[in-house]
């Protein structure tokens, strides 16, 4: 966007002092003299997960073991292994980033993913424990053919999975990459392999523990950094946002996304502009479609609904989701710090720098408040977060391959394959194992593979999919008396559908039209910004030439791309899917895929009637209520 410096001058010295004040941080790494914190401290959470498998797989008997880890999860525990489970690193990296760089707007993202467990808690909870055993599957086919149901549910826990791990599989490898320093590749295959030891040795067990420290990790270091930057204001809300809407950088970022629009108002005015809607979120459709996505994409994640069968009862199903609730809801009031606290003492300029998506905001900021890239407490610092950043990417990449095992090995091969007989517990962890692998190694090929892809589109999808699909058939088999097999078919058919088919029309594809349009506007406009910037840095006022250096540097880095964009689309016109512009303006499909979703079960239930669902409704109602036949937990 179009730096609005040269025609206010109050700004231009408001961010030039701002720069000036504050030390170099856009660094993405740790500095060669410290790396060996980063490996040390990295070292040491793997340690501790390592033996926590090696425990765990002493513990792996049974297929009950592996995949729900027999039962004999506490509430509370579960509710930690939840927020483990949940909370991925574009929780931890990502929303911080954004409160960062667009204020209130990156909160709304923490409302959105809160808000989506009261629909766990009070729909999907309990039900869920009473009715099924290992996986989604087990929900749809308690009352319905079980090898069509298995099949479609199977198929769509592996599609869900597998948007969700290769977004994970990727930033696990790019984070590890900048911190450390080791190729992409060898990155990829690093969170590949410890997630595969954590599943493949230690199931449920293990990944449950796993996830549960790396709960407990994430929330202490997130509490340890908000408690540094909170301090000097003492603890006071009011006086801590005063002091970020008053940052002279923290206006001018305002002021640059506001563009023109910020041209007659006051430097408080902008500030006060942070903590207001509108800055990343601008269009209401979308922000109401993604909010859609997120609630009930919750309810029908396959890594998330299978966490309520490690439970022994329905009871402690729903204590769980409060304590992951409690849990997850802290944590995202600590997001509000870690972003404006990076905001104020590293500076969005800073961050943007470093990573223009703004993920580098927490890790920057435990640097900043440990004594800055040059001192051994900033890096150990940095190496902490980091360590804990990776340890939250390997315990959800593990859910998620577990997950996507558990529809192979349970629902397809025991389930469909061999009809559910003459497979003898040995032989259901063994198959399980068997699929952990391929689940596995597939998930570090295509880490690999996508390798510089903008692979963020494909947890939106994750979630989009899961909202259209899973949600509607899970929610209408339980609570709905006509619900069919056609019904569930239809609907997951539908939905997955509707959800990728959408996403593959909108603007999350690249349309090299539109970008090389963008660059050659840029390359266009270079001679009068180069010119400008050339003449601010002459005229001699310190704050000025700062920020005239920064401009040239910026418009140097943007003329860069630019050429390099016209370069590598030369002679491409259209999208992946053959268009020169997207067909439909949203960013998120849910708005639209969901109801198509529900309409997919309702329509197919009415014309496809299924006795021996209606005859099972009367059972099914009264053990999702009741919880009478369930299985009691396994004892260790």
């Amino acid at each position: 966007m179009r730096s609005p410096i040269r025609k206010w001058p109050a700004l231009a010295l408001l961010s030039g002092a701002a720069l000036i004040a504050r030390p170099a941080l856009a660094q993405a790494g740790v500095p060669e003299g410290h790396r060996w914190l980063t490996f040390t401290v990295f070292a040491v959470v793997i340690a501790i997960t390592m033996y926590v498998t090696y425990l765990s797989a002493k513990r792996v008997h049974s297929a009950a073991d592996f995949y729900t880890a027999g039962a004999g999860v506490s509430g509370f525990q579960n509710g930690w292994a939840i927020a483990g489970d949940y909370l991925s690193a574009a929780s931890f990296l990502g929303i911080a980033g954004l409160i960062s760089l667009y204020g209130y707007d990156g909160f709304m993202y923490s409302v959105g993913f809160l808000v989506a467990y009261i629909t766990v808690l009070l729909l999907i909870a309990e039900p869920c424990r009473n009715i099924g055993r290992y996986t989604l599957s087990d929900i749809l086919a308690y009352r319905n053919d079980p090898k069509k149901t298995r099949v479609v549910g199977a198929l769509s826990v592996i599609t869900v999975s597998t948007f969700y791990l290769t977004a994970q599989m990727v930033g696990g490898g790019v984070l590890v990459k900048t911190l450390i320093g080791i190729n992409y590749e060898t990155s990829v295959a690093c969170v590949g392999v410890l997630m595969l030891a954590y599943v493949l040795f230690g199931g449920m067990i293990a990944t449950t523990w796993v996830q549960i420290i790396k709960a407990v990790l994430l929330v202490f270091a997130s509490l340890l950094i908000v408690t540094l930057v909170w301090l000097p204001y003492g603890f006071s809300l009011p006086r801590f946002l005063q002091a970020v809407v008053s940052d002279p950088a923290v206006q001018a970022r305002v002021a640059t996304l506001l563009g023109d629009s910020a041209r007659n108002m006051s430097a408080a005015e902008l500030g006060q502009r942070f903590l207001e809607p509108g800055l990343y979120l601008k269009a209401p459709i979308d922000q109401i479609s993604l909010g859609m996505a997120l609630v009930f994409g919750t309810a029908g994640l396959p890594h998330i609904l299978m966490r309520f069968f490690t439970v022994p009862t329905a009871l402690q199903a729903r204590r769980s989701v409060v304590w992951a609730m409690a849990i997850i809801g802290g944590f995202y009031l600590l997001t509000l710090f870690l972003g404006f606290g990076a905001a104020k003492l590293v500076g969005p300029g800073n961050i943007a720098a470093v990573d223009a998506g703004g993920n580098m905001a927490a890790p920057l900021l435990a640097q900043f408040i440990g004594g800055g890239p040059d001192s051994f407490f900033g890096n150990f610092m940095l190496a902490f977060v980091s360590a804990v950043a990776f340890a939250t990417i390997v315990a959800v990449v593990a859910g998620l391959v577990l997950a996507a095992a558990s529809a192979m090995a349970h629902d397809l091969y025991v389930g469909v394959i061999r009809h559910g007989k003459h497979v003898t517990p040995l032989g259901q962890v063994r198959a399980a194992r068997v699929a952990t692998v391929i689940v596995g190694a597939l998930s570090i090929g295509i880490g690999i593979a996508a390798k510089g892809q903008n692979v963020a589109v494909l947890v939106g999808l994750a979630f989009a999919v899961a909202a259209s699909a899973n949600f509607p058939c899970v929610l209408l088999t339980l609570y709905w008396k006509r619900c069919s097999t056609g019904g569930i078919v239809t609907g997951m058919l539908v939905g997955t559908i509707a959800a990728v088919g959408l996403t593959l029309l909108s603007p999350n594809l690249t349309y090299p039209k539109a970008i090389k349009a963008a660059a050659e506007k840029v390359l266009a406009g270079e001679a009068v910004k180069r010119a400008a910037s050339t003449e601010l840095l002459a005229s001699g006022d310190p704050a000025h030439a700062a920020q005239a250096k920064k401009e040239l540097a910026t418009l140097d880095k943007a003329v860069g791309k630019a050429r390099a964009d016209l370069a590598k689309w030369a002679g491409q016109e259209t999208s992946f899917m053959g268009l020169e512009k997207p067909l439909i303006a949203l960013k998120n499909p849910g708005i639209i895929s969901i109801p198509l979703g529900f309409l997919g079960v309702i329509i197919g239930s009415l014309l496809l009637r299924d006795r021996r669902a209606e005859q099972m409704w009367n059972e099914v109602y009264a053990r999702q209520n009741t919880g009478l036949l369930v299985s009691k937990p396994v004892s260790h």
